[in-house]
């Protein structure tokens, strides 16, 4: 867990300085989930798609097996300034974590499955929730498993 654990402190050290915002923290995101999911392809700003620019696509050999979108720490998502945005994601997307980089939402078909926090802000401090790092590496694990439906026929 110790990606994990620095991960944190990277964030925590943006956070710290004021100055940063959502994008800052991006790249932190894709090391992880890289570290996590060697086998899988974590591309940042990746094309746009019908349903609009999703933060973070995953791959495994060129078939999205699910799509990321980040907010800024701090940002609740429940802000209804994320809400149609995030309701056109969770209608396209199967396979889908909405994130302000610090709680994970988790979303399969458009339906919450489950929610996990990796840290939470104190005193302008981040401070690691180390109980949910083993539960949150097999939550990222499974939701890099995801087959999304194949085709059956050519109509």
């Amino acid at each position: 867990m110790l990606e994990i654990q620095n991960y944190i402190n990277s964030l925590n050290q943006r956070y710290q300085t004021g100055i940063s915002r959502e994008h800052s923290y991006r790249g932190d995101l894709q090391n992880l989930l890289e570290t996590i999911l060697p086998d899988i392809l974590v591309t940042n700003e990746p094309a746009r798609i019908q349903c609009g620019a999703p933060d973070y696509i995953l791959t495994k050999k060129n078939i999205p097996v699910g799509y990321i979108e980040a907010k800024d720490i701090g940002k609740p998502l429940k802000s209804k300034d994320y809400k149609e945005q995030f309701d056109r994601y969770k209608k396209s997307l199967p396979n889908l974590i909405i994130t302000d980089y610090l709680i994970f939402e988790f979303y399969k078909d458009g339906k919450k499955v489950t929610e996990i926090t990796l840290a939470e802000i104190n005193e302008n401090t981040l401070q690691a929730r180390l109980e949910n790092f083993k539960n949150f590496t097999d939550l990222i694990q499974d939701f890099a498993c995801y087959t999304g439906q194949t085709i059956k026929s050519p109509t």
